[in-house]
Order: C-alpha cells, then sequence, then structure tokens
C-alpha cells in the first residue's frame, strides 16, 4: 500500500477543469520553471487535478466572483454580453454608465504591461483570528513554492484601523517555513510581506470598497485584473460585503471570485435565503463556499485509493461492507468561542458539513469524469438517497467540569460566554442510512465531540465477518477481533492501514490482528500541505471539485433540519459526561442498535 502510484486513472483521463485522479501535469509558478506532480502524493507534489491546459482560461474577458468556505474555484462564465443578476441589476441602477476619462486611462494597459495578467487577493475580516492564523500563512507557502503567479497583491480589508506597516507586522508573526525547506526562508519572507497592503473600511459601504477599488487598479498597472475576495466575516454580513464588492471593486477586464466560510446558514431556511441573496449579485459558479475538510490530504486521497486500486473498488459495497463510521473528537472544549458555537452546536459545526462532505465522497458512484460537475453531481445523488434522520437514530451529549490527576477541567456552561442554561450539544453521534442499491442497509454512524479523551478525525470501514471462517474457533466467540478494517486516518498523524488476521510465528496455532500500514509521516519525508493552501490554489486556478454547491447544500440541510428542529423545539435535555471521558454511554447503546461496535475504542487501536 505504501508504493506510489503513477500509471494514469482511467476515470480521471477527461479532459475537463477537475479531477481526482493522478493524472501528471505540469504546474508553473512565478519563476517559470515547470514541476511535475501527481496526486498520489501530496499536493505540492501532486496536485491531483487533470491536466492544467484543459482548466478555463484564468485570464478571459469574464468576470466571476467566487464565494469558498472550503475551497473550490470557479468555471468560465457566460461572456459579458450575458444579462446576468448583477447587470441586470446595474442596469436598473444605472451602475453601468461609460466610464469616465480617468477609469478609461486607468483600465488602458501600458505598453510595458499589455496582455500580462495580475491577481488580487483581498482577504475581507483580515483582523480576524482565521485570517491571521489560517489565510496568510497559506498564501505565503503558496508563494514560497512558486505557485502563485508573477504578478499578484494581497490586501487586508477590515473595519480596524492599520497601516500597510502595522498589517505586515501583525502578518509576519504567523508566517512559518517548511520545516524541510528554510532555504531563503527571511528573503521569502520580506517578499511576500512587500506585496500585503491594508485597507480600512466598512463592509456595507460601497463608498469604501470604491476606495479598495483605485488602489487595487494602482497595483495592476494596468494589467489585466483577476480578483479573489475571501469573506473572513461573520455570516450576518456576508450580504452586505458581497453587494458592495461585486458592484463597487469588481475585475473590469478579468474574473472576480468570492470566496464565503461556513456557517452557511442554520437550517433549511435560512440556507436558502441566503444563496437567494447571494445570487442577487452573483451567478452560482460565482459563488465558492469552502469547507476546509474537503482540502485534507487524506480526505482528497479518498477517492484516489478507491478508484485507482482493483483490490477496494469491488469490496465498496453492502456486500462486503459490515459497517462505516466516520469520527471527529477534539481533546479540548469551547474555550473563548463558547458565544459562537452556543448559538450552532456540534451537529451543525461539525457533522452537517466535514462528516457529510466526507461521506458523500465516500459513497458516490464513480462519477462520469474528473470534473468538478461530474464529481459533485454524484455527491448530491448520494445525499438525496439517504433515508431522513430519526430522533431515535441522533444521541446528543454535553461534557461537564471533571478533576483529573489534579487539574480541573471547566465544563461547557462554565465559559463566560455560554448561558447556565444552555442545552447546545457539545457531543453528538448519529446513525444514517443511504437507500440505494450499494448501500442498502449499511448503518453510516457519525460521531462528532468535543472535551473528549482524544484528537482525531477518521473513516473507519468494517467487513463483514468471513462465511465458515475455519480460524473462528481461535478467536472465541468474539468475532468483531477477527473482522477486517480500514481506516483511513484523516488527523493527526495521517495514515491508512489494514487491520488483517496473521498467524504469530512458532510451532503453534495462534493467530494476531496485525495491521498493513501506510504511515505518511514515514512514507513521505515532505510536509503536507495545510488544508486551506489547496483550497485558495484551487480558488485562484477555477477548480471548484472541492466546492459546496448550493442543490448539495440544500439537500445537506434537509436531512439535518427535521431532527435540529425537534431537538430544539421539544428542549431536549443532553446526556452529560466528564470533561476528557469518551464521550455519553448512549452512544454505545446507539452502535450496539445496529450490533456495531465503535472502532476508535479497541485496544488494539492505534
Amino acid at each position: 500500500m505504501a508504493a506510489a502510484l503513477s500509471s494514469s486513472s482511467p476515470h480521471c483521463s477527461s479532459s475537463s477543469s477537475s479531477s481526482i485522479g493522478f493524472s501528471h501535469h505540469r504546474v508553473r509558478g512565478g519563476g517559470g520553471k515547470g514541476v511535475i506532480v501527481s496526486a498520489v502524493f501530496p499536493k505540492k507534489f501532486a496536485a491531483g487535478r487533470c491536466p492544467l491546459q484543459s482548466k478555463p482560461n484564468l485570464h478571459s474577458s469574464n468576470s466571476q466572483v467566487l464565494c469558498m468556505q472550503d475551497g473550490a474555484a470557479a468555471a468560465t462564465i457566460a461572456p459579458v454580453e450575458k444579462d446576468t443578476p448583477l447587470k441586470k441589476k446595474q442596469l436598473n441602477e444605472g451602475l453601468l454608465s461609460v466610464p469616465s476619462p480617468e477609469d478609461r486611462i486607468s483600465l488602458t494597459p501600458t505598453d510595458g504591461n499589455k496582455g500580462e495578467s495580475t491577481v488580487s487577493i483581498t482577504v475581507v475580516g483580515a483582523s480576524g483570528d482565521l485570517a491571521k492564523k489560517k489565510i496568510f500563512p497559506a498564501l505565503f507557502a503558496l508563494f514560497y513554492e512558486g505557485y502563485l503567479p508573477e504578478h499578484f497583491t494581497i490586501f487586508g480589508y477590515a473595519r480596524s484601523k492599520m497601516t500597510d506597516a502595522e498589517l505586515r507586522l501583525m502578518v509576519s508573526k504567523t508566517l512559518t517555513c517548511r520545516i524541510d525547506q528554510r532555504e531563503n526562508c527571511g528573503a521569502k519572507m520580506e517578499q511576500f510581506l512587500e506585496r500585503c497592503f491594508y485597507h480600512s473600511g466598512q463592509y456595507d459601504s460601497q463608498d469604501h470598497f470604491s476606495d479598495l477599488d483605485k488602489k487595487l487598479k494602482e497595483h495592476e498597472a494596468g494589467r489585466v485584473s483577476n480578483r479573489l475576495f475571501y469573506l473572513s466575516i461573520p455570516p450576518n454580513i456576508f450580504i452586505d460585503a458581497v453587494k458592495c464588492a461585486s458592484l463597487s471593486a469588481s475585475a473590469a477586464n478579468g474574473w472576480t471570485r468570492v470566496i464565503v466560510e461556513k456557517p452557511f446558514g442554520r437550517d433549511s431556511e435560512s440556507s436558502a435565503a441566503l444563496t437567494r441573496a447571494l445570487k442577487n449579485y452573483l451567478e452560482e459558479d460565482q459563488i465558492f463556499r469552502i469547507d476546509h475538510y474537503l482540502g485534507k490530504e487524506l480526505v482528497e486521497n479518498l477517492s484516489v485509493l478507491r478508484f485507482s486500486n482493483l483490490i477496494f473498488e469491488p469490496l465498496w459495497s453492502r456486500q462486503y461492507i459490515r459497517n462505516v463510521q466516520l469520527i471527529f473528537s477534539e481533546d479540548f472544549g469551547t474555550e473563548g468561542r463558547g458565544g459562537y458555537f452556543d448559538n450552532y452546536g456540534i451537529i451543525r459545526d461539525i457533522m452537517q458539513n466535514h462528516l457529510l462532505q466526507i461521506l458523500a465522497l465516500f459513497a458516490m458512484e464513480t462519477p462520469v469524469s474528473c470534473d468538478a460537475e461530474d464529481i459533485r453531481n454524484e455527491k448530491v445523488k448520494v445525499l438525496r438517497s439517504m433515508r431522513p434522520l430519526k430522533l431515535d437514530d441522533v444521541v446528543i451529549g454535553q461534557y461537564k467540569s471533571h478533576t483529573r490527576g489534579g487539574v480541573n477541567y471547566p465544563g461547557y456552561t462554565d465559559d463566560k460566554t455560554v448561558p447556565k442554561d444552555s442545552r447546545t450539544p457539545t457531543f453528538a453521534a448519529a446513525a444514517l442510512f443511504i437507500d440505494n442499491s450499494r448501500w442498502d442497509g449499511v448503518p453510516f454512524l457519525m460521531k462528532a465531540g468535543k472535551a473528549l479523551h482524544n484528537r482525531r478525525a477518521e473513516i473507519r470501514v468494517q467487513f463483514r465477518h468471513v462465511p465458515g471462517n475455519l480460524y473462528n474457533k481461535n478467536f472465541g466467540t468474539d468475532l468483531d477481533q477477527a473482522t477486517n478494517e480500514l481506516v483511513i486516518r484523516v488527523q493527526p498523524d495521517e495514515a491508512i492501514y489494514l487491520k488483517i488476521n496473521n498467524k504469530v510465528p512458532g510451532l503453534g496455532m495462534r493467530l494476531d490482528r496485525s495491521n498493513l500500514n501506510l504511515l505518511y509521516a514515514a512514507r513521505y519525508a515532505k510536509e503536507i500541505p495545510d488544508a486551506y493552501e489547496r483550497l485558495l490554489l484551487d480558488a485562484i486556478e477555477g477548480e471548484r471539485r472541492l466546492f459546496i454547491r448550493s442543490d448539495e447544500l440544500d439537500a445537506a440541510w434537509s436531512l439535518f433540519t427535521p431532527v435540529l428542529k425537534e431537538i430544539e423545539e421539544n428542549k431536549i435535555i443532553p446526556e452529560y459526561y466528564p470533561y476528557g471521558s469518551r464521550g455519553p454511554v448512549g452512544a454505545h447503546y446507539l452502535a450496539a442498535r445496529y450490533n456495531v461496535r465503535w472502532g476508535d475504542l479497541g485496544l488494539d487501536d492505534q
């Protein structure tokens, strides 16, 4: 399993703009050097895309807007002549008037820059934690490795008063170079920070975005301008920011894209309302809803593992798989963000998006091609085939204070930002079913929680017992000990391992359970890129495969909205569990109801 694959996948031979296979391609950075990459490796060595020459032209005269929560890229949008919602709105408001002489001058390429293009990346909400801890470091990593174009500019936009120098100082504190690549680290940081600027403004002010537009044009210097807006702001101001960016700061002669972070509403109704509001200013294929879990290396490798290895695809069905478990756990509580979390809870925060997206990728049929739309079509089919979730198949919990080793760990309601009578679940387990021919009757068990005994995110595939197993007596009455299990560990310590049965060396007949391992840290010396690096690069390149489409979002919310309403309307009290424990006992009863044992509780678990 550790061997790297280099052949081209039959499912990824499409010339479309996205892929999940391992077709080779050449990536060019600003310096013009070409690097051959292959999808089976971490993305900085293998991007896992179809050939780049088949991608949409990023320098076309079409205008796009990208709303991204976890990463994807927009395909080519219809020509400017098309009556888009934005253009109709501009016509009605008289916004498509003839440009002034000053504008004509600013939009006319200089002789030296004529035909060249540039990318302007604006981080809206630049003073927030997400921008400081994830977005700016991810952009620097892309710059360091030559993935950003030769001409690019990064602008921070927020309400805070700040100078360019103050932004650079703030950003510099979070930048790091690869562990395995520290050559010229300091010089690279200086070059990157020289491309970073700041503009202060209100999120609902078209005038302030117009001022930003003027600054962007100065740095674009007459080149073909492509603009990416990353909305790292609270969801209640998404629409104001999108309106102002679309009407006052869109690219004049290139594409415009907007990335939107989750949450995408609290239920079906609020999510649909948000989508309708966004489409007043953007086309659907201009909206990039980002779920950063889709950018993680092992999630992207999931399709490669299944569709490029003959030993797995025939087993990927109800005939051989007994159950599938999707597990997410954190060994810390809400500490510091209880106010935000209390408004959403663990089901909305983790299960409805991260885990359900992974489930859809795991269970989907083979796509027609590697094209983003073909992949997302198959994911939507899975979501629409799922049985409505019932309250009886859900267990919720909330962690309470606990003293361990002389240390007192606070409970959820001990957080000063959380109401004392809060019933918001910090743990949830659910049993879901897909009513189609491949997965009929197979339980998909989800479990997510905070303040548990460890930190992990993984997929566990438990196979059926061997019929008439000759060695059943060697395992005693616990046949689960003889069950093969495939584990895909998303984080930490990324790995893929298969549990098999084997004979212990010696004269007797003693059986043992061993693991066939692919430990990424041992197999690949290079550092695995952060998910935000992959998703930002996809957004710049126009790759939408890892972003969430509106009908996909609707199908996801339709599964969870009824049970969420039932929990809240009936004021169901969560089962309490101690901080640092394995979670509520009810989760074990839920699994036992479907003759399942949680795989992360075994003594031989890695």
